[in-house]
């Protein structure tokens, strides 16, 4: 009679020290696809979203930029680590590892294990600085992700 050992799954990634990044192959400095997504209708709610990519791309010289999920979406490399999308009445700004994210001015929304976005609607006021400041701190996220793995 043979015994049937249990087997538990085992998650090694702490123990590298390492945190893992999303990586999206195909990246480029400018994406013609993203400019034509950009440009899209609604233009109403593709400006906000046009205007919120830009600060994206303006993060830093090793940002790169390609179309993911039909969604334009930001990466150091190929270190995805934000993106912006447009629904029917409204835009978000996700983050790739938002929940990781300090947000003092609570613009984040979202329960995911590492996904945040933050929800922008046409005419509605939105704290640019806070956005900025999330933008800028999901940036320099991923480039630390990134470092460490270049460190192991």
């Amino acid at each position: 009679m043979s015994k049937r050992i249990r087997r538990l799954p085992l998650d090694l990634r702490g123990l590298a020290g390492r945190d893992d990044v999303f990586r999206l192959y195909g990246a480029v400095k400018r994406a013609a696809e993203v400019d034509a997504w950009l440009r899209a209708e609604p233009l109403e709610l593709r400006s906000i979203a046009r205007t919120w990519f830009e600060c994206l791309r303006a993060c830093g010289g090793d940002v790169r930029e390609l179309m993911h999920d039909g969604q334009p979406t930001a990466c150091v490399g190929d270190a995805a680590f934000a993106h912006v999308a447009a629904f029917k009445a409204h835009v978000n700004v996700g983050f790739f590892h938002g929940a990781t994210l300090a947000d003092p001015a609570g613009l984040l929304q979202g329960t995911g294990k590492a996904m945040r976005h933050v929800r922008l609607w046409p005419g509605e006021p939105v704290d640019d600085a806070a956005l900025r400041a999330l933008i800028h701190a999901a940036y320099v996220d991923v480039r630390g992700r990134l470092d460490g793995d270049r460190v192991s």
